[in-house]
């Protein structure tokens, strides 16, 4: 029997591209988490992020390189400098590894159920079994240092009831409480956008470049406006509201990463953040969130054009591959 491999698909070839450039940005975070920190429990879960990173890179270039794909160019040691003090302390390295293996899980999920070709799919799954480890380490010594904030506790359900009636899904006047699914997503997002609270305000304290700050700082007032809005919700629910157990950031004013490798962070957080609030808001049942979701997707996604302008203007963006235009190659246009 003649065996036949198949040609990348469109969706293999776009899914391997993206994993490519995020990881390869996680290793250098990684690699300056690692080369500051202090906590010989916290380095072992780096070192766990580190050299899955690093595989995935491999495994990936192999992949290319046999069918002949040009590699996306990678960050440079240009764009980070080792010997700038601490930005953060220990706990924050183990809150991104937590953070950043939640949202591969989600993300590679998604990309795994696209892809058909063996090699790839064996890789993208491996890659969600590998998040999913990786996210329980991280989560497991957060518990243990008391730095993980669990989502709000209700009374068990004493039985199984039905909806009985279409107010069920109104956001205005007598609303009824908040299901279990609408509390979810509540918490995950405030939780999310203390993250990018925290990564806000400390590269405000390093980046000079006027812009830039601009930037992230328009960013920063969206995460604290997403918070105040979750947060009254909650409280007004009775279910008390989340607050940060620490604040991470060193005072450090010394730039450990370039620009552009801020930017690019940013932008792939906005991508995250849009798909964590699609999820939210095809979950929730009341009017009152969904036009809660739905204003905040449209603002970030406003937000984002303007990161993927900066990265254009400055020619950080590598363009995706595509297909070709037919119309052009027809002599069309």
């Amino acid at each position: 029997m003649v065996s036949h491999t198949a040609r990348l698909s469109s969706s293999e070839i776009g899914g391997l591209w993206a994993l490519f450039l995020q990881e390869d940005m996680g290793i250098r975070l990684l690699e300056y988490f690692l080369h500051h920190n202090q906590d010989e429990e916290i380095q072992s879960v780096l070192e766990q992020a580190l050299a899955t990173s690093i595989r995935r890179i491999q495994q990936i270039t192999e992949i290319f390189t046999e069918e002949g794909i040009p590699l996306p160019d990678r960050l440079t040691n240009d764009d980070i400098d080792l010997s700038a003090p601490p930005l953060f302390y220990d706990t924050f390295a183990l809150s991104f590894v937590y953070s950043m293996g939640r949202m591969t899980m989600v993300n590679m999920s998604f990309i795994t159920s696209n892809v058909a070709r063996m090699d790839v799919l064996n890789l993208f799954t491996s890659i969600v079994k590998e998040s999913a480890n990786l996210y329980q380490n991280a989560t497991t010594l957060m518990l243990k240092k008391g730095i993980y904030d669990r989502p709000p506790m209700i009374p068990y359900p004493k039985k199984v009831e039905y909806i009985e009636k279409q107010t069920y899904i109104l956001g205005l006047g007598k609303k009824r409480p908040l299901n279990t699914p609408e509390i979810t997503e509540i918490f995950f997002n405030v939780e999310r956008n203390y993250f990018s609270i925290i990564i806000c305000t400390a590269f405000l304290q390093i980046v000079k470049d006027k812009e830039i700050r601009k930037y992230i700082k328009e960013g920063k007032e969206i995460s604290e406006k997403q918070i105040r809005v979750f947060n009254d919700l909650l409280m007004r629910e009775e279910l008390l509201g989340i607050k940060p157990t620490t604040m991470e950031v060193t005072d450090s004013q010394v730039a450990p990463f370039s620009d552009k490798l801020i930017v690019l962070l940013f932008h792939s957080l906005n991508a995250i953040d849009i798909t964590f609030l699609g999820h939210a808001l095809s979950l929730s049942m009341r009017t009152d969130l969904a036009a809660h979701y739905q204003k905040f997707i449209l603002e970030i996604l406003l937000y984002a054009e303007k990161g993927f302008n900066i990265m254009v203007d400055r020619g950080w963006m590598q363009q995706p591959p595509h297909a070709p235009n037919r119309r052009e190659l027809e002599g069309l246009t």
